[in-house]
This record gives C-alpha cells, structure tokens and sequence, in this order.
C-alpha cells in the first residue's frame, strides 16, 4: 500500500497511525498526518466527522517532562557525579541507600575489629584477668560489631574500651574515626539537600487551565494566567515560554518537537513578574511571533504544545524554584478572556481563586495577526463577528447585576454619589475601577 503524506511531508505510518491493511472503499476514509476524517457512505449527506488522533504531551500539566533516555551505554557518567545521582534517586532508594551504607562500614570494622582479636588470641583469653586484650569485654563478632557502631557514631558506652598495648587498634581507630566523618558529611549533606528541595513549593504556583487568545490594545494577543497560592512570595521572578512543534526545512530536514521561543516581555522587562498576585502572561503575535499567520480557524487544524516555565527563589530558603506546565493546541481557546480574580475589600486586596481559571468571550477577529496588519494597511474595517446573546460579558460575569440607570434618573436602588462620600480618608483602585468599567 502507498504511504500517504500530510502538509508536513512526513509518512504517516512513520507518525504513530495505524491504518487497515485493507480498505473496503477508498473514498470512505481518507488518512492524513493528523487526523482520520470518516466520510458518510452510500450516499450519506451527513458532512464528514474528524476524528482526532491521541496526543502525547511533551510536559504534562505539572510539569513532569515526558522524555525516557533509553540505550544509555555510558552508565559510569552517573557514579561520576554520585552526589547528584544520590539526590535524584526516590525517597525509598535513597533511604535504602543511606541504611546500607552504614550498615556496611558497621560491618565492615566490625569484622576488622574481631580479626584483629582473633589473631592476638584475646577470644582465647576472655576469663583471664592478668590478659590484656585489644579491646576490652570484646568476646566475639557480635561484640566487635558493637563496638564498630559505638566508635564510629561517637556513642562511648564505656564498656568496651581499647587499651593501649594494641598498636594495630590504634592505627584502626583513627582510620574508622577519618572515614565515618567522611560517610557523616557525604550522607547527611546528601539527605539535606533532598530535604530541602524547593520541588514541592511548585506545587503552590498555578497555571491557568487554559491559555486564551483575544485582542489586547487593538492588538492580537496570547494570554495565560499564574499565581502563587503562599503568602511568602517568589522572589526574582521570571516566565519564559516555549512553542514545541515539529517542522520540515526548506531542505526536507525534518525536525521532531523543534523549540521556538515565544516572546513575553524580554524586551520590555515584562517577562520579570512581581507575584503577589495572579498575573496575566501576555505575548503580542506580531511579525516575529511563530503565531502571526494563525487564525482561528488554523488553530483548530495545528499542532503544537505551548511550554510555559515559571523561575524564582523560594523567600525562606533562597534557593532556585522551578515550574512548569503546557497547553495543547485544544487548549487554546480563541476569543476568551480571563474573569478577573482580584477585588478591593477594606483595608485589603482579595483574590478569588475559585475564578481563577474562567474564561468568558469576547468580540475577536477570526482572521490572524498577518491579516490584521494587511486591513489595517489598507484602510479596510476589521470583520469582529458579534456575540450571541448567552455570550455577553454582563450574563458570564455578572448574572444579578441591576439594570444601569440614565444620567436623568435620581431614584434608583444604589445609594447617591454624595452618600458614598466618606468623612476621612477613603481607599480607591483607578485600574480596577477601570477593569470595572471596561466590563460594564
């Protein structure tokens, strides 16, 4: 059977598809590289019903990375740096790791202990008092092992003592003494570091669900949401993005999950966030963005996976926090924007978090950012298709709020202008009332 090819020249076989050896009737199915699209037979009017394929994330929602390193045959690389590897084991290894290995060094001077006894004759001798052994009271390996663990941990019960008519024991003692200083220092610093990791303080740092594009400033924008669930903030706060998508040269090269940089404020200093509340991540599809040529209805027939990475240092400790979470191309809702999260109440700000992921529609052009630029260009009106009447900002944010009243009108259920009025000082917020107003 021929191999069919997609827009990206690539077989699809050669893409994860599996299709029929056999085909009852070519006309039925038709593959490409990114859906199955099923035509109705037999004279079937209904029109023909995509069926998307599975997608495999590149980051998943909470960051965890999707990417195995298999046939790795330069394994040593790992015990060179063993510190590292250490740190990275899970909590049981790394637990079984820390117990076997003074478990071991235990052991190990224990029987080193007990040679030396066995070799001087003191297991001979353990009744006579006019012997001087090594070890004092030392009379077997479970002794010497005993004895091992009281040295090396510092303990000193007193009970077994070394004498000094042992030279050999001497020498042993400060070998054991040198080394399980060492093992101390290496295990210990290796299990405050893992303890100490700032992974779980991502776990407070949200992304919103979804990331949404609409126009900002008569510009076409690509917008997502963070915040910080803690009261002790990320300091030196940065965001970056990634757009993860595959690509052919102009040369036939074809390269999988190719990574573009997706501009959030580099230039303009915007990308440095100062997170004591949920912020919008705004990027501008202009002419160097990858989305310049895509509209809505492109969107919805792309593949790609946006990877956002949210950096900073964790307030208590100052060490380096890292987190990371994606959007799929069905994540990415065109003409949306998000509810606003942040009120003024007395004394303070709070943030509603059970609207932190909403969305509601708003007048946005189908067409792309490329296309805006050529009407602007030309002078021409730019087509913004008009909202259904159950899409209107005031029903998805406000559904109770009171009719708005004329200039006219003196009576009304609000209170006057000149009541509001307080006699000291009072506490207002322009850009929320603007947020307000723009809303209304």
């Amino acid at each position: 059977m021929s191999n069919f090819k997609g827009h990206s020249g690539q077989d699809v076989e050669k893409q994860g598809i599996k299709l029929p050896k056999k085909w009852a009737d070519l006309k039925d199915k038709v593959p490409t590289d990114r859906t199955m699209v099923l035509r109705g037979g037999g004279g079937d009017p209904d029109p023909p019903r995509v069926v998307k394929k599975r997608r495999q994330r590149y980051v998943e929602k909470d960051g965890k990375c999707n990417v195995h390193h298999g046939n790795v045959r330069e394994t040593y690389r790992y015990l060179t740096d063993i510190f590292t590897t250490l740190v990275d084991l899970k909590w049981r290894l790394n637990l079984l790791v820390f117990t076997m290995v003074y478990t071991t060094t235990w052991v190990f001077f224990g029987l080193i202990w007990w040679l030396i006894a066995y070799i001087r004759g003191d297991l001979d001798h353990t009744d006579d008092n006019d012997w001087t052994p090594c070890v004092n009271n030392l009379n077997g390996f479970v002794s010497a092992f005993l004895f091992s663990i009281e040295t090396e941990t510092t303990i000193g019960y007193g009970y077994r003592v070394i004498t000094d008519k042992c030279p050999e024991g001497i020498i042993l003692l400060l070998v054991q003494a040198i080394l399980g200083t060492i093992v101390n220092a290496f295990m210990v610093g290796c299990m405050f570091v893992k303890i100490s990791q700032p992974n779980k303080r991502a776990e407070t740092l949200m992304f919103s669900h979804t990331a949404v594009i609409s126009m900002r400033d008569n510009k076409l924008c690509l917008m997502f949401r963070v915040g910080d669930l803690r009261n002790s903030h990320i300091v030196e706060a940065s965001i970056r993005a990634k757009l993860i998508r595959s690509k052919q040269t102009k040369e036939g090269e074809f390269i999988p999950l190719n990574q573009t940089d997706i501009n959030v404020g580099l230039e303009t200093g915007d990308d440095r966030l100062f997170l004591v509340s949920p912020l919008i991540i705004c990027h501008e599809i202009n002419s160097s963005s990858p989305f310049w040529d895509i509209s809505k209805e492109q969107l919805e027939r792309d593949e790609f996976e946006i990877v956002v990475i949210l950096e900073g240092m964790v307030e208590a400790t100052g060490m380096t926090c890292q987190a990371r979470s994606s959007y799929l191309d069905a994540e990415v809702v065109w003409g949306e924007r998000f509810t606003p999260v942040l009120s003024l109440e007395e004394g303070f700000y709070e943030v509603d978090y059970d609207t932190f992921h909403h969305t509601y529609p708003t007048p946005t052009p189908p067409c792309s950012a490329h296309q805006l630029a050529e009407l602007a260009k030309k002078g021409e009106s730019i087509p913004i298709p008009p909202l259904s009447p159950h899409d209107t900002v005031e029903e998805t944010l406000r559904p109770e709020v009171a009719p708005h009243t004329d200039e006219g009108d003196t009576e009304g259920p609000g209170p006057r202008e000149d009541e509001n009025e307080a006699d000291g000082e009072t506490v207002s917020n322009g850009d929320m009332n603007k947020t307000d107003s723009g809303l209304e």
